[in-house]
């Protein structure tokens, strides 16, 4: 019941933060510090960790969807130590220089949709409602998922479909894409879902809408990108002992993930028939988490999204 305790008062409508307990736990080792949250979203995480925290810390909130980074700003106001900045989180470092700060004590990202971003109809991320098919976390993207779904040519998008939704099916869906669409562009999910339904078993249909609307939204929002690209630079910003915490919800962000923090933490690359290293390899991080922290039984009772949520950690050494 530890998960129940520490959600406490935090339960608000617009999204409920997932492993909270755990995420307190992993990321604050200084509680004077200075942490950036990536994704800020509706406030839950931050809200908890701007508690224990002292007042002289300071927490950078970024986050690409507006409408979550008001939302979070209006919750949080009594809160004086937080900014927010409408950005990727892939350019928090762009961030940290105008902030005019060199390091940073600790770095969270939940990679998930919020409730609030599924539930609502205009944004177009679930299959579960008829809605038009943006998928856009941040409005200004040029490219909707409509607009993807109407121009590209067969190949890009089974390579779509195959490689960011694992679809076994998915050369026969793009295919079943181009016939309908010269028909008439395809505007909406329940156009997309018929679509789908054209080629994949009743039986097997709705882990086929699961899988194609996943894709596309990661296709639309470049998001294993933007992941590998904060990735790349983050060890840098951090401090000796600083931590990042990443949670993922589907297998290819949590294989960059794990992979990443494994490469970080390699003491030598030598081949293994070197009789001893000449590569003078020094690793940069730790794993904290020996594997992925998975939510209890508590948590994904009162939170079902929860239980596809994987969180891992690294330490700077």
């Amino acid at each position: 019941m530890r998960f129940l305790t520490a959600m406490g008062d935090h339960i608000r409508s617009y999204h409920l933060p997932v492993l909270l307990t755990e995420v307190l736990s992993y990321l604050i080792t200084n509680p004077k510090g200075i942490y950036l949250d990536g994704t800020i979203g509706g406030g839950g995480h931050a809200e908890s960790i701007l508690n224990v925290l002292d007042a002289d810390s300071r927490y950078i909130g970024l986050d690409q969807d507006i409408e979550a980074l008001r939302f979070s700003e209006n919750r949080l106001k009594e809160y004086t130590n937080i900014s927010y900045h409408h950005n990727n989180f892939s350019d928090f470092d762009a961030v940290l220089m105008d902030l005019k700060i060199d390091t940073i004590d600790g770095i969270l990202l939940d990679l998930g949709l919020s409730s609030h971003q599924i539930d609502t109809d205009n944004r177009g991320f679930s299959y579960r409602h008829d809605t038009p098919l943006d998928m856009r976390m941040d409005q200004d993207y040029p490219h909707t998922a409509a607009d993807l779904l109407n121009t590209l040519e067969e190949d890009e998008l089974k390579s779509i479909f195959y490689s960011y939704g694992e679809e076994r099916k998915s050369r026969q869906i793009a295919k079943q894409i181009i016939i309908n669409r010269k028909i008439h562009p395809i505007n909406s999910s329940n156009q997309l879902r018929r679509i789908i339904d054209q080629v994949v078993p009743a039986r097997f249909a709705i882990k086929s809408y699961a899988r194609i609307f996943q894709a596309l939204r990661i296709a639309v929002n470049r998001e294993l990108e933007s992941l590998e690209k904060l990735l790349k630079k983050m060890v840098a910003y951090l401090n000796p002992g600083g931590r990042c915490v990443i949670i993922s919800y589907h297998s290819l962000e949590d294989r960059i993930v794990k992979n990443f923090i494994r490469e970080k933490s390699k003491p030598c690359i030598c081949p293994p028939e070197f009789p001893q290293c000449n590569c003078g390899r020094i690793p940069e991080l730790k794993s904290v988490t020996t594997r992925a922290v998975k939510a209890s039984v508590d948590e994904i009772e009162i939170n079902p999204r929860a239980r596809s949520a994987r969180l891992r950690a690294g330490e700077k050494l």
